[in-house]
């Protein structure tokens, strides 16, 4: 249904960039009359003078959460069908559940963009709930060849499916089983909600992602690792070692990362931490370094123009561009930290695998095949990567920058991408127990690994 433009929202979020944020995505939305709110409390007053239209709330926010704002809204008669959105970095399953059980009438994972909230906003004025139930997906057989849709970001970590899409459309490899269709998505969140819903068989998708929806029931499988190594920690510009040591330079400061479930996560947590700092989202713990989740591309912007952020954790290539610009500087590869780590996985849903079994075994095989072609050929590699992670040319990719990428200090690649459940239960029980997010899964129920035994002849 259309939604009036012109009604009132109350937005209610502590982080001043994020407010900025709101703002500018609400108005590409065509919302503007905004009430803007610094916390749960000032929202909660916010709301009883204002009489908004809609909520739009953070969820983390010292003084009062956005759960507790949402949850005293629903105590009195006034605004207990009051539309509230929750827009959040709470984005693991979880949380998606107690936002509905407090009566949300959704939620959006940050980082998100004016469509997301538009779709949103739409689905609580219709009294539709944000429903990610499973619909089978008829996926047409041609000639003895199933489609394969497989998804991903625009992210060098992806290599290998643009690599291979590259051989076949080349002539190089005729695939028996398949016909393969790549979708390139905006971020993390459209990849999430196609494998939970079943809208695509296959993606490119950060390990605790696939790893959160396996925990509450999405029928995924782990089948390979998509790399090892690739990210980077850029540090700002502002700093100046000669004043700060590196402890009192992020101390109550702001460090973005791409998503709430992630090795970024994980290993940027890890570092502060061992500066002697107290990193985390605001919230009943007592922090002094903010993470925030933000679109990946949109990171180098932020940090230049906004000297509270200190430093942000990314994929390649926007950390070797931010360094290039002269942004940011380099704090640490992550390769440094822990070599030969994996961070994105090659997730696929488990009707695929049952229904189509040669199909997935030969597009495993073709991987792990077309890993070592890129590892062999960086320059032609390099070419390929341009052509599929910035075909419109937007992110300003060239060659030269993707060179400098893969010659970096135990840089990323594509060989050996055999799936490890020892690295995995490392990832999980950090994010569990030091981090308190997450579930710890069965990692031998979630990793399929015949597919990777076969394409490594074990």
């Amino acid at each position: 249904m259309a939604v009036n433009p012109d009604i009132k929202i109350v937005v209610a979020d502590d982080s001043g960039t994020m407010r900025i944020m709101f703002k500018q995505i609400l108005k590409k939305a065509g919302y503007e009359n905004l009430v803007m709110a610094v916390n749960g409390a000032d929202g909660l007053e916010k709301v009883k003078s204002e009489k908004p239209d809609l909520v739009v709330s953070d969820w983390n926010m010292p003084q009062m959460d956005g759960l507790e704002f949402l949850k005293e809204l629903r105590k009195t008669e006034e605004f207990k069908d009051l539309p509230f959105i929750m827009a959040t970095a709470q984005s693991d399953k979880g949380q998606q559940i107690a936002i509905m059980e407090a009566g949300g009438s959704g939620h959006v994972p940050k980082p998100f963009d004016e469509n997301q909230i538009g779709q949103a906003i739409e689905k609580a004025f219709s009294g539709e709930t944000q429903d990610t139930a499973r619909t089978p997906r008829k996926r047409s057989v041609i000639g003895g060849k199933v489609e394969l849709n497989v998804a991903h970001i625009q992210i060098t970590d992806h290599l290998a499916l643009g690599a291979l899409k590259h051989r076949i459309e080349n002539g190089d490899v005729e695939p028996q089983h398949f016909d393969l269709t790549t979708s390139m998505k905006g971020g993390w969140n459209p990849i999430q909600e196609g494998l939970e819903t079943g809208e695509i068989d296959c993606a490119f998708v950060l390990a605790p992602i696939a790893m959160d929806l396996f925990a509450y029931d999405s029928p995924i499988r782990l089948v390979l690792y998509a790399h090892k190594n690739g990210s980077t920690f850029v540090r700002s510009r502002h700093y100046d070692h000669r004043f700060d040591s590196l402890q009192s330079f992020y101390k109550y400061k702001v460090v973005d990362i791409p998503h709430k479930m992630s090795v970024h996560h994980m290993l940027a947590h890890q570092f502060l931490k061992e500066l002697g700092l107290k990193p985390g989202v605001p919230g009943k713990k007592a922090i002094n370094v903010r993470f925030e989740v933000v679109p990946p591309v949109k990171m180098p912007g932020i940090m230049k123009e906004n000297e509270d952020v200190a430093g942000f954790m990314v994929a390649e290539p926007v950390a070797t561009k931010a360094i290039a610009t002269e942004v940011g500087n380099l704090e640490f590869y992550s390769a440094t930290r822990w070599d030969d780590h994996p961070c994105c996985i090659v997730a696929m849903q488990d009707d695929f695998i049952q229904n189509h079994p040669e199909a997935a075994q030969e597009f495993v095989s073709l991987l792990v095949e077309t890993g070592e072609y890129i590892e062999n050929d960086k320059v032609r590699a390099a070419g390929i990567a341009v052509e599929f992670l910035d075909p419109e040319g937007k992110l300003g990719l060239n060659p030269e920058v993707l060179k400098n990428v893969f010659s970096q200090p135990k840089a990323i690649h594509w060989d050996g991408l055999y799936p490890n459940a020892k690295d995995l239960d490392k990832i999980q029980k950090y994010m569990h127990d030091v981090m308190e997010i997450g579930k710890i899964i069965d990692l031998e129920k979630f990793i399929e690994p015949d597919f990777a035994n076969k394409a490594y002849n074990l």
